[in-house]
C-alpha cells in the first residue's frame, strides 16, 4: 500500500484532515466564527486576542512569524519549537471564546468547528504564506496598504517602531537582506508588489488540503504517517521526536565561548552572552517549554525566556559576530539531533471547517 493511498484514503474515505506535530513544524493556522459571524466586535477584543497570542508565546515557546485579525476570522503563521500545536491552539480558542462570552453575553460556540491547520515548507513558502496573510485586509477593501491595517503583524514588519516582541520577524526579513532595516525596506516592497500585481494564492498549490510544500517536503511528510492499514475509527497522528538533550547544549556553548557550563545554568549575570545564547538553541532545538527552560536555567520566569530570545533575535539583527557565532553553534546542535523516530499516540477528531485560506 503506497504512502498516496493511505494518505488519499485517510482525507477524503475519513473526510478529516490529518494533523502532524513534530519540533520546528511551521503552519498556516485560520479560525472562523460560527456561522461566519464576527469574532471581534470592539478593539479591546482584539487587544484581549493580541493578549493570548503573546501569552502563548511565551508560555508555550512558540513563535509567531506573522498574524492578522480580521471581522469573522484570523490567520496566524506559527512555528512549533516543541511540536505542541494542539496544546497551544487548544489553549488560545478555548480561552478567548470564555472571555468573549462573559464579556458579550452569550452562550455556545464562538469558532465553526476546530481550526484549519496547513503544514508549510518554510524554505519555499514561508515569504509567501507571509506576504498572503498581511494581504488579507486590502483584498477585503478595509485598507489601500496592508502596513496601513492596525490589527496585523505587516506594521512591524515595515516600521521599526511598530515591532512587539513576541512576533518573529527575523527569519522573513533576513530573507530580504544582512541588516533588519534593509529588510524592512524590501519586505515592504515584496508586499506592494503583491497589491499591484494582484499576487496569486501560494495555496493553489495545496497537496490533500492540509500540506504545501515542494515534492521532496510532502514525501518526507506523508512518510510521517506510515505504511499501515487505516483504522475506520480513529486517524492517527504521528509525532516526530528528534530533540537535542539541555546538556549537551550547554556543553556545546560552554566549550565554544570558553566558560564552564556550570555557570550558564546558574540564575544571575544579565549581560552573560553565553547562558543567553544557551536559553536560545535550548529554545529551539531541546524540545522543553520557556517554563522548562526557565526551570533548568536557575528557576527563571518563563516570561524571561521568552524576553531572553527576543532581545538575543534582535542583537543578532544588528552584530554579525554574534550572529555567526549562534549560526555556528546550531550547526553543531543540529548535528547533535537524533534520528527521528515515530511515535504514534493522540486521536484526532478534527473536522473539514470548510473555512477559506
Amino acid at each position: 500500500m503506497t504512502y498516496d493511498f493511505i494518505f488519499l484514503y485517510f482525507r477524503f474515505i475519513m473526510g478529516r484532515p490529518l494533523r502532524v506535530e513534530y519540533p520546528g513544524a511551521l503552519y498556516h493556522v485560520t479560525s472562523r466564527g460560527n456561522e461566519k459571524r464576527d469574532i471581534f466586535l470592539d478593539d479591546r477584543d482584539r487587544r484581549k486576542f493580541l493578549g493570548l497570542l503573546e501569552e502563548h508565546h511565551d508560555r508555550h515557546g512558540i513563535l509567531i512569524h506573522c498574524y492578522v485579525l480580521m471581522g469573522n476570522h484570523y490567520h496566524l503563521v506559527v512555528e512549533t519549537p516543541g511540536g505542541n500545536l494542539v496544546t497551544v491552539m487548544h489553549g488560545i480558542n478555548s480561552t478567548y471564546t470564555g472571555y468573549f462570552n462573559r464579556g458579550h453575553n452569550r452562550a455556545g460556540h464562538l469558532f465553526q468547528g476546530r481550526y484549519s491547520a496547513i503544514l508549510v515548507d518554510k524554505d519555499a513558502y514561508l515569504l509567501q504564506v507571509s506576504r498572503y496573510v498581511h494581504l488579507n485586509p486590502v483584498r477585503a477593501g478595509m485598507v489601500d496598504r496592508p502596513e496601513r491595517y492596525e490589527w496585523s503583524s505587516c506594521p512591524g514588519y515595515v516600521w521599526k517602531s511598530r515591532e512587539v516582541p513576541w512576533v518573529e520577524y527575523a527569519w522573513v526579513l533576513s530573507q530580504f537582506g544582512r541588516s533588519r532595516r534593509v529588510g524592512r525596506e524590501k519586505y515592504g516592497e515584496f508586499v506592494s508588489a503583491g497589491v499591484q500585481q494582484t499576487a496569486e494564492s501560494p495555496f493553489r498549490d495545496l497537496y490533500g488540503q492540509v500540506m504545501l510544500g515542494r515534492d521532496q517536503f510532502i514525501e518526507q511528510t506523508k512518510g510521517l504517517l506510515g505504511a499501515r492499514e487505516v483504522s475506520q475509527e480513529i486517524v492517527e497522528r504521528k509525532r516526530l521526536m528528534g530533540y537535542a538533550e539541555p546538556e549537551d547544549i550547554v556543553s556545546a556553548v560552554a566549550s565554544a565561548l570558553q566558560t564552564e557550563a556550570d555557570l550558564l545554568k546558574r540564575k544571575g549575570g544579565r549581560n552573560n552572552t553565553a547562558r543567553r545564547v544557551a536559553m536560545y538553541l535550548m529554545k529551539r532545538y531541546s524540545g522543553l517549554s520557556n517554563e522548562e527552560i526557565g526551570q533548568f536555567f536557575g528557576g527563571l520566569h518563563y516570561s524571561a525566556v521568552s524576553k531572553s530570545y527576543a532581545r538575543l533575535e534582535h542583537e543578532m539583527g544588528q552584530n554579525r559576530e554574534l550572529r555567526s557565532l549562534v549560526q555556528g553553534l546550531m550547526s553543531h546542535v543540529n548535528g547533535l539531533l537524533p534520528k527521528a523516530v515515530f511515535k504514534e499516540g493522540f486521536s484526532a477528531h478534527h473536522k473539514n471547517t470548510g473555512s477559506d485560506r
